[in-house]
């Protein structure tokens, strides 16, 4: 017999699963986040949930917001179960059941102008968002706020009914200077090198074409702190919520199986307050930037090294690539010869150490992470977990070969078929224009690399232009196993 998630149902659910020993109804709100997935919820709300469990912080409650289709599935979900959420938490030798109650409303993604007026509301202290790479309106070759995005040219038209997230914020942050409140924190969630620096830039660069004298106030008053985040969140289908009722006997709608680790280190610069969520684990450092590196280059950049080529062999998740001898030798070189030792040292912190907790964590079968997910959104993902450490090693006259490795990975990729034939459904954004270049591509490598808005200066670089080319055409020649081998063992392309 199961038990669906609701309110009314959490003692029926204590039997099952940890549930919150917090009383929802008392719960004030502090908080307005944006994009309301899989991994804010296995995250940010779990901090807090934890926080609520001991009894403190209870004026920082959640209100969820968003502005795309999918924000209307979620909220529709989650309002039929009370917001809360169901979290299977899996190690190797453990798995812990928790329902999070952290969230207490969600605004309806149809009405902008409710999201204005609760984020006006000076009860509202923060404004964070896990929005992804493409949700900042940022060029991504030149990191610069992108003032000709038509969504951005639409809110100028008519900023009275502003349409995006940042230009609610900005009418929200009017309204409150112009009432004498202070502005909320703007707390980026993503996984951005500068996350907050981003979020800063795009917030003054949106608020300066409004208004010069506006946009100066924000740029001065405006306090975006950097952040880290990690937490390995898969995707939710009709697999996790069929295991959920099956092996624990309840019954949501999205529920997460994620893994135990979890990590979170922000900057200590909030303008109105924030909760103290030291108590539960979080890190407040003056500067986040060595932590962020960290596990951008090392996790987010060795996520990358092996989605594709375990992708490309017909390899179903995460797990598969990592557990797999040859692919598994490749990340291991690849992390020791090029990508730590651009890592600059981080306080109390063994890089290689980190880097062999990964290898465990990309290697729990118990996640079910797929290779597809984590294949993602490579026009947007390359330029923030790859690139930036390519640039570095040309800068410093270091090797390139394994990294121009991942990115001809990637492209061969996005030609569309598997080496076994099979079709690879698109799968990022910009799919049809990736689709096409890559196909380009497996005559003229540098086809792929005149994409300027990807890869900047490093397309024209000629050590990285005659790596990258002679992986692709390796990869194409020669195949995956075969081309792995050759990085493995040192060998030419």
């Amino acid at each position: 017999m199961t038990t669906s998630v609701s309110d009314a149902n959490l003692p029926a659910l204590a039997d099952k699963a940890r549930i919150p020993s917090y009383a929802r109804s008392e719960m004030e709100a502090g908080i307005v986040h944006f994009g309301v997935g899989n991994f804010h919820r296995a995250h940010m709300a779990v901090y807090l949930d934890d926080l609520f469990n001991l009894g403190i912080g209870h004026d920082w409650a959640i209100v969820g917001a968003g502005v795309r289709e999918a924000d209307k599935a979620m909220r529709s979900a989650l309002g039929a179960q009370d917001y809360h959420t169901t979290i299977i938490a899996q190690e190797a030798d453990e798995t812990e059941v928790r329902i999070t109650g952290s969230m207490i409303d969600f605004i309806d993604p149809a009405r902008p102008d409710l999201v204005v007026a609760r984020l006006s509301d000076p009860k509202i202290r923060i404004a964070s968002l896990t929005v992804t790479e493409g949700g900042y309106h940022i060029d991504p070759a030149t990191g610069k706020f992108n003032a000709q995005d038509p969504a951005i040219l639409a809110d100028l038209a008519d900023f009275e009914h502003p349409r995006t997230i940042f230009g609610m914020m900005l009418k929200a942050l009017q309204a409150r200077r112009a009432a004498g409140h202070p502005p909320f924190t703007v707390l980026s969630c993503d996984n951005i090198t500068g996350n907050g620096h981003i979020t800063h830039n795009a917030l003054t660069g949106f608020a300066r074409l409004i208004d010069p004298e506006f946009g100066a106030w924000v740029s001065e008053a405006l306090s975006c702190p950097n952040t880290m985040v990690d937490r390995i969140t898969p995707v939710t289908s009709d697999r996790e919520r069929e295991r959920l009722r099956r092996e624990f006997g309840i019954e949501d709608r999205m529920p997460i199986f994620c893994e135990g680790f979890r990590q979170w280190v922000v900057e200590d610069r909030f303008t109105d307050g924030r909760p103290p969520l030291e108590k539960v684990g979080v890190t407040f450092v003056e500067d986040v930037a060595p932590y962020e590196l960290m596990k951008i280059r090392i996790l987010n950049g060795g996520h990358a090294a092996i989605c594709y080529p375990a992708a490309l062999l017909d390899m179903e998740f995460i797990h598969d690539g990592m557990l797999d001898p040859q692919i598994a030798r490749y990340f291991d070189k690849l992390q020791e010869s090029e990508i730590i030792p651009l890592v600059p040292p981080v306080p109390d912190v063994n890089l290689s150490a980190y880097k062999r907790r990964i290898v465990e964590r990309f290697g729990n079968a118990k996640i079910g992470d797929t290779n597809r997910r984590v294949c993602f959104d490579g026009s947007n993902r390359q330029p923030q977990y790859v690139l930036p450490t390519v640039l570095d090693g040309l800068r410093q006259g270091k090797p390139v070969t394994g990294l121009a490795l991942i990115s001809a990975f990637w492209c061969r990729y996005c030609a569309g078929t598997t080496e076994s034939g099979a079709v690879i459904a698109a799968n990022d954004p910009a799919w049809e224009r990736m689709n096409a270049t890559a196909l380009a591509a497996r005559q003229d490598p540098g086809a792929f690399l005149a994409m300027s808005d990807i890869f900047g200066e490093i397309g024209t670089h000629p050590a990285y232009v005659e790596a990258f080319g002679n992986a692709l055409r390796s990869i194409w020649s020669r195949g995956t196993r075969e081309t792995l081998q050759r990085y493995i063992d040192g060998q030419a392309f």
